[in-house]
């Protein structure tokens, strides 16, 4: 088999992904996944350390679109909309075509601890990256470490929207401003008394 494979990459992701789903991710070996996308071991390995990185194949890219945009994003600005700009570059990316695959991708990883603890670690990621190109700006902490973890909180709320509107209504860019915009709006009146409606249906009136 030649060295070269077109496309191995995306290859092992998708069998990967089928194969999770069809049998579960405990019973699915690299061989299989490596004989389902028409390739070798040797090829699976050289593209990923275990078959748990095959879904999370992205991350790296992610992670340098986020800290390039920040850094790219014209000065001077605020920490918000440097991560508004990181939030544009990254959502770009998802195109309705990578929709479908993200769908089936949900559910893979909801039903497997491990693959929970990988994705957390990679919001972990994501978000450190964007932080420390703030920083890079001059942005003291905590406010870098706020702004991008209220970012990839954004991010992530949208993605399962979007990941689980088949009709395709809205893009994930769009999901994500919205959802930042909410969490601003939200977290404005953190230091705001309760409403005294709300008092009453929730039972804490007097």
């Amino acid at each position: 088999m030649a060295r070269w494979e077109p496309n191995a990459r995306e290859r092992l992701v998708h069998a990967a992904l089928d194969l999770f789903a069809e049998q579960g991710y405990d019973a699915t070996t690299v061989n299989e996944i490596a004989d389902r996308a028409g390739l070798t071991k040797t090829t699976f390995f050289r593209h990923f350390p275990d078959k748990r990185e095959v879904l999370f194949a992205g991350q790296d890219t992610h992670i340098r679109l986020l800290a390039e945009a920040v850094a790219a994003a014209p000065g001077p600005v605020t920490p918000l909309e440097a991560v508004r700009a990181a939030l544009e570059a990254l959502t770009a990316t998802f195109t309705d075509d990578r929709r479908e695959f993200s769908a089936r991708l949900r559910p893979v990883i909801a039903g497997h601890s491990e693959l929970q603890e990988r994705a957390a670690l990679k919001r972990v990621r994501l978000a450190e990256a964007m932080a420390g190109a703030l920083q890079e700006r001059g942005i003291p902490e905590p406010a870098a470490s706020l702004a991008a973890e209220l970012g990839i909180r954004a991010f992530h709320q949208a993605f399962d929207q979007w990941a689980a509107d088949p009709a395709g209504r809205r893009t994930l860019g769009e999901l994500t401003r919205r959802t930042l915009d909410e969490l601003l709006a939200a977290m404005a009146t953190l230091d705001q008394g309760v409403p005294d409606d709300v008092r009453v249906r929730s039972g804490r009136g007097a």
